[in-house]
């Protein structure tokens, strides 16, 4: 197993082969991370108290914070993190105990809190502040602490999506060439 990748409660990650983690990151106990997706240095994802599972074609950027939240009486699922296929996540991004929907923008810096739910195509702003159990509707642009709907997206921002995640698997394919 890679140095990157740790076991907690007996439960270890699991990363497509096609994936690419960078030696700085640390990924731990419960997370599951679909084919030709991408984790940067220095990302820190905890699936010790609930779940993760980050979908395919996903960049998880430099410094990026990925946690969960137990489960308890009061919240007997807690909260796991769920991120789709197609996503940006930019760089020192905190993403806790969301769900991230496909073809999303999550802007450096943001952060998602607990119980948000971010539909499918949407692009939050760097800087934004999601607060917990904030729906975020597709097909807009959302800025703000807290953050609020800024305007519909255009179809070039939406196209956008999956040129990053296009570019981001071919930048990863480079790395995983150099590394082999």
């Amino acid at each position: 197993m890679s140095t990157a990748l740790a076991p907690f409660n007996g439960i270890s990650p699991t990363i497509d082969a096609t994936t690419w983690v960078d030696p700085c990151a640390r990924l731990i106990g419960d997370i599951h991370i679909g084919a030709d997706s991408s984790v940067w240095p220095f990302v820190a994802a905890r699936g010790d108290v609930n779940s993760m599972r980050i979908g395919e074609r996903t960049s998880i950027q430099d410094g990026t914070v990925l946690h969960v939240t137990h489960k308890s009486e009061r919240n007997p699922a807690g909260w796991p993190l769920v991120i789709g296929d197609d996503v940006t996540i930019g760089h020192s991004a905190t993403l806790h105990g969301c769900t991230i929907g496909d073809r999303v923008l999550v802007g450096m810096g943001a952060i998602v809190l607990d119980g948000a739910v971010v539909e499918d195509d949407v692009v939050i702003g760097a800087g934004s502040l999601v607060p917990p159990g904030k729906r975020l509707e597709s097909g807009f642009l959302y800025m703000g602490s807290p953050c609020k709907q800024a305007r519909p997206l255009t179809q070039a921002e939406k196209d956008y999506f999956t040129y990053s995640s296009n570019n981001y698997v071919k930048l990863k394919n480079q790395y995983m060439a150099e590394q082999s």
